[in-house]
């Protein structure tokens, strides 16, 4: 027995020393990895990261777009997503059977599709001229489906051992990713420079409809995405952030294909976009095919889009929304955004406040009190390239309110201001912290997908090989003086969601 025990603890102990020296070695490391990082401007502006790994004979490829729901104009939310989306519809060269008479019907469909909207926004909009239109347009998509072969950029990808391939579209940025074996680049170089600029917005109408399904299913009849649809527009009355990454119903019903084609001839511009590359290049041939393929890219220069700067809150705003669904709960407070160092700030207290079930908010509200079903705390809401938002998602338990658990949250937080965070749980943060880091940069895609992210919104990838020396500098005093700061009534929005009165109790302790 005292043998087993023995060897339990030098185990135990073993295991101990090993992470600590991950965790004391994760700077060294990024700061190894960062050397080895070679950053090129090709000639139009374009920005390209590479980082030879020989882990696996496989590679990780960014694309990383500077454009948002931010940059969108007033009418007009949701076209960066839409933009997203005709993306995979294919080029003049791939998913055409012949694109010299698919480009006639194409161009008949727009003008069909542009009458029927105009009629449709009509106030006494005449009803037999809406059918025909309509009819008309189906009859014009049936007939351009015999020249479109679907989804074939998906098939060309998978078909070639492609994985973790998708899109997304945020406030700040869109991405397109995917692994590849490393003897793909070039075709995934031909493919994204084909897409990035001979673009076709086959199926436009159809898509739009897909979209506006999207979004009844996201937002419109999903509590989750209508309640933080709800907090952010009331958290944001001027700046973009406030306006839904999927777009207003309203503005996604008459989108239309010039208005992809406005922003995509704007912000989809050589200095506009970094790519990433990670796994086993060779780095000279690797640029030679990305300046083969996107050197080409004309460069072009635009009047950046004017962002509105959200004035400074002064008043804490409240909204609620009736729901047939359990309560729940946002709180949010404005701060500054990366590379700010109150940013870094901000990530330690999300890890004392939520992460884990010895953290402050769980370990009180959700095992202790038991107050609360779920809570989480996150930094860096809705976006980055602006200044942003702290904010506790929560919902409370039955039969506890919702004004319960925002108590009790505020008491939290006002424990944060009143008793310095100790240096165990500082600590015990900082160790969360580096060994999340440290995990990323095993992978080549989250290791493509931090390059790129940081070079474009932040303006240099060296941002990563900081961030741990940034984190150890944080100290208890610093985590007070920011709540002092920020964390008042008067920076904060609150949104709650509450069940519909003719909902009965029993259905609430669901």
């Amino acid at each position: 027995m005292d043998g087993r025990i023995m060897l339990t603890r030098n185990k135990i102990s073993i295991c101990l020393t090993f992470i600590i020296i991950i965790i004391f070695s994760g700077s060294l490391h990024a700061f190894d990895l960062e050397k080895k990082v070679i950053k090129t401007k090709l000639t139009n502006g374009l920005t390209v990261l590479m980082l030879d790994r020989k882990f696996s004979p496989t590679v990780s490829l960014y694309i990383r777009y500077r454009v948002g729901a931010v940059d969108e104009v007033e009418g007009q939310s949701g076209a960066a997503h839409f933009l997203e989306h005709m993306m995979f519809k294919g080029t003049t060269t791939i998913g055409t059977k012949n694109y010299a008479e698919e480009k006639k019907i194409l161009a008949i469909i727009e003008k069909t599709g542009m009458k029927l909207d105009q009629e449709k926004k009509e106030k006494n909009a005449d009803p037999k001229i809406i059918k025909r239109l309509s009819v008309t347009l189906k009859a014009l998509q049936e007939k351009h489906r015999r020249y479109y072969i679907p989804n074939e950029i998906d098939r060309l990808y998978t078909e070639n051992g492609g994985m973790h391939m998708n899109a997304t579209t945020g406030q700040d940025v869109t991405t397109y990713y995917v692994s590849l074996p490393a003897n793909k680049i070039e075709l995934w170089a031909r493919i994204e420079s084909d897409r990035l600029m001979h673009p076709v917005f086959r199926e436009f109408y159809t898509e739009r409809d897909v979209i506006l399904e999207e979004r009844r299913q996201r937002v419109e009849t999903n509590p989750d995405g209508k309640l933080y649809e709800t907090f952010i527009h009331t958290a944001y009355t001027i700046h973009p952030y406030g306006r839904p990454i999927l777009g207003w119903p309203e503005d996604i019903k008459f989108m239309t294909p010039q208005a992809l084609r406005n922003i995509h001839k704007k912000y989809l511009t050589p200095s506009n976009i970094v790519i990433a590359v990670v796994g086993d290049i060779d780095p000279p041939r690797t640029l030679k095919l990305i300046d083969r393929y996107f050197g080409g890219l004309p460069m072009r220069s635009s009047t950046p889009h004017r962002i509105f700067i959200e004035p400074e809150q002064t008043k804490e705003r409240v909204v609620n929304i009736s729901y047939d669904a359990n309560p729940r709960l946002m709180i949010g407070y404005h701060k500054p955004t990366a590379p700010s160092f109150e940013d870094y700030v901000f990530d330690v207290l999300e890890k004392i406040l939520s992460d884990g079930r010895t953290s402050r908010l769980y370990s009180k509200l959700v095992l202790e009190k038991q107050i609360a079903d779920s809570i989480h705390a996150h930094n860096g809401i809705p976006g980055s390239r602006y200044p942003n938002m702290f904010v506790i998602f929560a919902t409370p338990r039955h039969p506890n309110t919702i004004e319960d658990l925002q108590k009790a949250i505020d008491q939290e937080l006002s424990d944060i201001l009143s008793q310095s965070v100790s240096s165990e749980e500082l600590d015990k943060a900082k160790k969360k912290i580096k060994m999340d880091f440290i995990t990323s940069l095993d992978s080549n895609s989250e290791l493509a997908s931090i390059l790129s992210h940081t070079e474009l919104l932040l303006g240099d990838y060296r941002y990563f090989a900081n961030y741990l020396p940034q984190i150890e500098r944080v100290t208890p005093a610093d985590i007070q003086n920011i709540a002092a700061k920020y964390l008042t009534k008067h920076k904060r929005t609150i949104a709650t969601l509450t069940m519909n009165k003719d909902v009965k109790n029993d259905d609430h302790a669901k």
